[in-house]
């Protein structure tokens, strides 16, 4: 996301602090809670939504004592696969933005399966999750994460320079094709695009046109027909009609928006605080329909798991069931603006009075993951993805470019093309 691969460091004295006091109490029986640690790299604008689940647990009860550190993400990936493996890290943490990652800590044996599970507040309520985000985290018929968030992608504009310029906040796949045309110029952009460090957008603009990055076989289809038709007209408008500057950061393309030097940019709902704390004219719809009518967006989790060393893993998992609890997920994304990863709260009421949720909530019905359960995924995105689309706007062939990058997508599969 674009606030969350962007983030402060934290000193990793403090962090190994917690450590210590996580996953390491000797042999005699505890005085006092029980104590855990959590490491999430949750420091963007939504962290106080994340630390007040956590306040709200510990004055809820006395024998359970959550401590909470946030660090970058890049940080916690490098550090978090020994520590776990060793028996020295946090009893809970967010491993990665990227829920894919779960994947590599299940092969090592290094998390813990979720059995906590059932109706009641004490219970993890899996059964009430969006179905792709159980499905995202289940290996071999077990539960070894629960989604720590749900977002989804809307489209952001500053309503000042679509009346300047005689535009409507577009809802067809070509009306935002014209309008990011229109909107850049005298100095501006018509829609910001990130490529890098940051949540995914450009598979968004893939399925608006019928495309996609993989099949069902975990085979690349970008060199297909539909694979680079959906490429082509946003490579043309980057490369041509200059509605977005390349190469940018999603911290970058944030600044942009911000600054009121772009006229669009598809976000989530982290980024709103940001934005109207920087005096934008802020509009917030959904990501138009797609070529056949049909809503389509980016659906984004970050997981939650508990070590499979952790000392305490009854206590760690009824955490678990207070955080994605119907109490404090709605107290959350009223807080947020994130709708809730519960399907038993989208008719709350509340909620849907809210402006900001009920935008993000109304696109969870049609929102995808990127790469769900594609074999090793994260090195599919870093290692092919975003260089493709590095390459591409910067004027290289969308012919040649997509068919080499299918080759590498297969090797990493282990997918055998026909």
């Amino acid at each position: 996301m674009h606030h969350k691969k962007n983030f402060a460091a934290v000193a990793v004295a403090a962090a190994m602090g917690i450590v210590v006091t996580g996953c390491s109490s000797g042999g005699a029986a505890p005085q006092g809670p029980v104590e855990l640690s959590l490491w999430t790299g949750f420091t963007g604008g939504d962290a106080p939504g994340y630390e007040q689940i956590v306040k709200d647990f510990n004055a809820s009860q006395k024998r359970i004592k959550v401590t909470m550190s946030a660090e970058p993400w890049d940080t916690i990936q490098q550090k978090l696969p020994s520590a776990w493996m060793t028996g020295q890290g946090p009893d809970l943490a967010t491993p990665a933005s990227d829920p894919n990652v779960i994947a590599q800590y299940v092969k090592t044996n290094s998390v813990l399966p979720i059995t906590l599970t059932g109706e009641g507040d004490t219970k993890i309520n899996a059964a009430a999750f969006a179905p792709a985000l159980v499905k995202e985290f289940t290996y071999n018929g077990k539960l070894y994460a629960v989604p720590a968030n749900y977002a989804t992608l809307s489209l952001y504009y500053n309503k000042a320079l679509f009346k300047a310029a005689g535009v409507t906040p577009p809802k067809t796949v070509a009306e935002l094709k014209d309008a990011a045309k229109k909107l850049s110029t005298g100095g501006r952009y018509g829609l910001v695009l990130a490529d890098n460090n940051t949540i995914q957008m450009w598979p968004v603009l893939q399925w608006l046109e019928g495309g996609d990055i993989v099949d069902a076989k975990n085979c690349g289809v970008l060199g297909s027909r539909p694979g680079q038709d959906s490429l082509k007209p946003w490579v043309d408008l980057v490369v041509g009609n200059k509605i977005s500057p390349v190469g940018l950061t999603g911290a970058e393309a944030d600044a942009l928006f911000s600054a009121g030097k772009a006229a669009m940019e598809i976000n989530g709902p982290w980024a709103a605080p940001g934005y109207k704390k920087a005096g934008i004219d802020l509009g917030i719809v959904s990501v138009p329909v797609d070529v056949a009518g049909k809503p389509v967006t980016l659906g984004s989790t970050a997981p939650l798991a508990v070590s499979a060393k952790s000392e305490h893993p009854q206590e760690a998992q009824e955490f678990l069931a207070y955080w994605t609890g119907k109490t404090a997920q709605k107290k959350f994304s009223l807080a947020t603006g994130f709708p809730s990863l519960r399907t038993d709260l989208a008719d709350d009421a509340e909620m849907k009075a809210d402006p900001v949720v009920s935008v993000f909530s109304a696109q969870v019905p049609g929102s995808r993951l990127y790469l769900p359960q594609v074999p090793n995924a994260t090195q599919v995105d870093s290692e092919v993805y975003v260089p493709l689309i590095g390459s591409l706007t910067r004027g290289t062939s969308v012919a040649e470019d997509t068919v080499a990058a299918d080759e590498k997508i297969n090797q990493l599969t282990g997918c055998t093309a026909p």
